[in-house]
């Protein structure tokens, strides 16, 4: 069974061309276009990994992060926040957050993909693969 991998942003190409590439890698990829969508998404099935963008409309990447860790059931996801370019988060925050890995906006598929196998397929806790920029 392919693991699910929920993609969170709410620019329509991000969208496509994230779920492209993991689709195109065996994953199984639900979509939301904002943090409250995600958060019930979350909440009805939890997916095996979260890729969130930062600035989104109703609730933020790291607002969505923080409720999700305060819910039993979605606690232990773990988290990949997309960033535009130049914006720094609060290492504080991100950490409190459970955000496992940031990668700033313009970035690699090359390198999300490598994020996302380390994290679902090579054993790695998700809370010590760090922050990559």
């Amino acid at each position: 069974m392919s693991k699910n991998v929920l993609v969170v942003d709410d620019e329509a190409h991000i969208l496509h061309v994230v779920s492209m590439k993991l689709r195109n890698a065996g994953y199984a990829v639900t979509t939301a276009m904002d943090g409250e969508e995600a958060l019930e998404l979350c909440r009805a099935e939890p997916p095996d990994l979260l890729i969130t963008d930062y600035q989104m409309p109703l609730l933020s990447g790291v607002e969505l992060c923080k409720a999700l860790r305060r819910n039993e059931q979605t606690r232990d996801i773990p988290a990949i926040m997309l960033t535009a370019r130049g914006f720094d988060i609060d290492a504080e925050e991100t950490r409190q957050a459970g955000i496992t890995v940031v990668l700033s906006k313009p970035f690699s598929p090359r390198e999300m993909r490598r994020a996302v196998d380390d994290l679902l397929n090579n054993g790695h806790d998700a809370r010590g693969a760090g922050v990559m920029r």
